[in-house]
């Protein structure tokens, strides 16, 4: 039977996962995940022994690495991070994916995981096939309501090409720009992660580690997004 997907929202086993009672195991696994990556160690590596030794399932496992961070990452991407303020009438470049399913996983009540570097951070995935969700439209329009905030000199979305219905994906926001009068421009990308590290001119909009570890510049939107625009948000503090 094909695939059907309404929403991106949580595991039925979340709720357990990620109780108040899991919290200070999954915070202190945090920290020693962080500070075995602080020490050079290598992250997957890393992620087995902590895992192992919390016994965590996979999403648990998910979970912590998307959120962990060296202190020599911390210290740098902080440097490089703008406020709002600092950000506004700037040029501004979205890592596609990454940013729209985080939206999309909040305002469906899945966990959002916040991580040491403050970003916040879902534990859903893109590998092949995008679908789009009932809060696709929803969290596009949260986006344009942020921008109406600190008026972009210019908005980019970047989406990866490989993936299927990106063109689909691409098409559909094209389509609300012209209904909306959203100045967007929406471009596919074999590599979406290397062009928004090498847009030095550009502030990146992403949470994915390795873009915040070299693009020159970065927002961190979506928290304030979800602090402020997504009634009651799931959140997880691991820090």
């Amino acid at each position: 039977m094909p695939h059907k997907q309404n929403h991106r929202g949580a595991n039925p086993k979340d709720r357990h996962f990620f109780s108040a009672k899991a919290l200070p195991r999954l915070q202190k696994a945090l920290a020693d995940l962080s500070y075995l990556i602080s020490r050079d160690y290598n992250p997957q590596s890393a992620l087995k022994l902590v895992g192992d030794r919390y016994r965590f399932t996979e999403r648990q496992r998910k979970a912590i690495a998307h959120s962990a961070c060296g202190e020599a990452q911390l210290q740098d991407r902080t440097k490089r991070c703008l406020s709002l303020e600092q950000a506004k009438g700037k040029k501004i470049m979205l890592d596609g994916y990454n940013q729209l399913i985080v939206l999309e996983a909040a305002l469906s009540r899945a966990p959002i995981f916040v991580g040491v570097d403050g970003c916040y951070r879902d534990i859903a995935s893109v590998h092949s096939t995008y679908r789009k969700v009932e809060e696709t439209v929803p969290a596009l329009e949260l986006f344009s309501r942020a921008f109406e905030e600190f008026q972009p000199e210019k908005v980019l979305w970047v989406f990866d090409q490989p993936v299927s219905n990106s063109g689909r994906l691409r098409q559909f926001i094209e389509e609300l720009c012209r209904q909306n009068d959203w100045n967007w421009e929406v471009i596919l990308d074999f590599n979406p992660d290397k062009y928004l590290a090498q847009a030095e001119d550009w502030v990146a909009l992403s949470s994915d580690s390795w873009v915040l570890d070299r693009a020159s510049q970065w927002l961190n939107l979506t928290a304030y997004m979800i602090d402020n625009f997504v009634k009651e948000p799931w959140l997880v503090d691991l820090r």
